[in-house]
């Protein structure tokens, strides 16, 4: 089942470090940013988790909660959370259920040979659910302050609404 904007997003259940289970219904109530990316310790994804990182207070006063998802596996997610001091957690998608429900799996050629990559993208997704806002073929540079500036249009939007 796809996603869809302004829909709510499809049942899932994943594993994310320090044994934190996510699904579709873990976080209601909260404002979730599901950022996928192709692989630890690369010199992009590296730099995306960073601006996550380094943003991460003002997610958190905006009321979202932050999650990177990639196929790597637990051990992995550990050594680069560590690494780098990241204060979310990391979703180990290893059997890629989320990343083809969310629609990022990406044929891409490497090397003249054609590989399944993961196509770095960012999803909003509103307290009740449903998605709000997404952002597919990311480039690194000045992604998350959109980001945030989303979550905070968002939560605005929210109190405005009340």
């Amino acid at each position: 089942m796809a996603i869809v904007v302004d829909k709510l997003i499809p049942e899932f259940e994943a594993n994310a470090t320090n044994d934190v289970k996510v699904s579709n219904t873990s976080h209601t109530g909260q404002i979730l940013v599901l950022f996928f990316y192709p692989k630890d310790n690369t010199p992009g994804c590296t730099t995306e988790a960073m601006e996550f990182r380094d943003q991460y207070e003002a997610f958190e006063q905006a009321g979202a909660v932050v999650f990177g998802v990639s196929r790597d596996n637990m051990g992995s997610h550990d050594g680069f959370k560590e690494k780098l001091g990241l204060p979310y957690e990391l979703i180990a998608d290893t059997e890629e259920k989320m990343c083809h429900m969310f629609g990022v799996v990406k044929n891409k050629i490497m090397y003249g040979k054609k590989v399944k990559g993961i196509e770095r993208s960012t999803f909003l997704i509103g307290p009740d659910g449903v998605l709000r806002q997404e952002w597919r073929g990311v480039k690194v540079a000045g992604h998350v302050d959109a980001v945030l500036q989303a979550v905070k249009e968002l939560k605005e939007s929210l109190a405005t609404a009340e």
